[in-house]
């Protein structure tokens, strides 16, 4: 039902790999419902994340960087982005400011002329420059489309959200409240948990490791008589020598990634976790449609 005064609305980001949007995102929202790693294609699946404020309700969508597919996980993911700017009131079109225009924003800005939606131009990490070349990065951008609003920002820092924040309300119609005031994400805990595993896997391991794994969750369950969660996951690699990578000298390194995920998770829980996890070789699963749809990457719902 649409509330007469409220705004409300959904909002794409959409940008190269790497330019802050998991960041901004969680920022925004105020808690980690993205996961986040220096490391390209780091999001895979589409991440709504809301924002209530008392006159307005933002969902916010982080989507995968756009990038020349290589697999059939890769066109997943590209499908998920693009699909997103005929479903949105609003597109943020994330830039970072260091590294300037690039081929990947011609492809962008070419997916862009196909809608009428509203875009915003944001240049993420002005901390990172001087003033005088961030007006250069403008100068580079405005010309090559008609942008409804051009927004500097620093996702990391937080500078500026606010003002980016009035603006998105000022575009949004009227509309209702789509989810309740204390619901920061549509996504189900089980997927926060397996993103969260696979962040510090990210963060941990190098070269085509990250990109070559998954992790399923296989159990979540609290046990009579305890407030203890008891958490179980499988994470997925394509060869035997990540198996061996992500497993470690005598499980060095499968005890940091449960120490650190564990971590994360009882925060995001607010209860004390038992987590094990397991490493499974499933080779190719990227361009295998049935082990992707296993994974959670479903072709019909994109």
């Amino acid at each position: 039902m649409i509330i007469e005064g409220y705004k409300s609305g959904f909002v794409s980001i959409i940008g190269r790999p790497n330019v802050g949007k998991s960041t901004f995102l969680n920022k925004v929202i105020g808690q980690k419902i993205a996961i986040m790693s220096d490391k390209p294609q780091t999001t895979r699946n589409k991440i709504q994340g809301v924002y209530t404020e008392n006159e307005a309700q933002i969902v916010f969508i982080d989507t995968p960087g756009i990038h020349k597919p290589k697999h059939k996980l890769g066109d997943f993911m590209m499908k998920i982005a693009t699909n997103t700017l005929r479903e949105v009131d609003i597109i943020l079109f994330m830039v970072n400011v260091e590294e300037g225009f690039g081929r990947g924003d011609e492809f962008i800005i070419e997916k862009l002329k196909e809608t009428k939606t509203p875009v915003f131009l944001i240049l993420n990490k002005i901390d990172k420059v001087h003033p005088e070349d961030l007006l250069t990065v403008i100068n580079d951008y405005k010309d090559l489309y008609p942008f409804a609003e051009i927004i500097p920002i620093s996702a990391l820092q937080g500078n500026n959200l606010e003002t980016l924040l009035g603006q998105i309300k000022k575009y949004l119609p009227e509309g209702p409240q789509y989810y309740p005031e204390n619901q920061v994400t549509d996504h189900p805990e089980r997927f926060i948990i397996t993103e969260l595993i696979r962040e510090k896997v990210l963060h941990l391991t190098r070269e085509e490791v990250p990109h070559s794994i998954a992790v399923v969750m296989d159990s979540l369950e609290k046990r009579e008589g305890g407030n203890t969660i008891y958490v179980s996951a499988t994470i997925i690699v394509e060869r035997a020598s990540q198996k061996g990578i992500i497993i470690g000298k005598q499980g060095s390194m499968l005890k940091e990634v449960g120490k650190r995920a564990r971590t994360d998770i009882e925060a995001l829980l607010g209860t004390k976790v038992f987590l094990e996890l397991w490493v499974k070789v499933q080779k190719d699963w990227r361009n295998r449609l049935s082990n992707l749809r296993d994974f959670g990457f479903r072709e019909d719902e994109y």
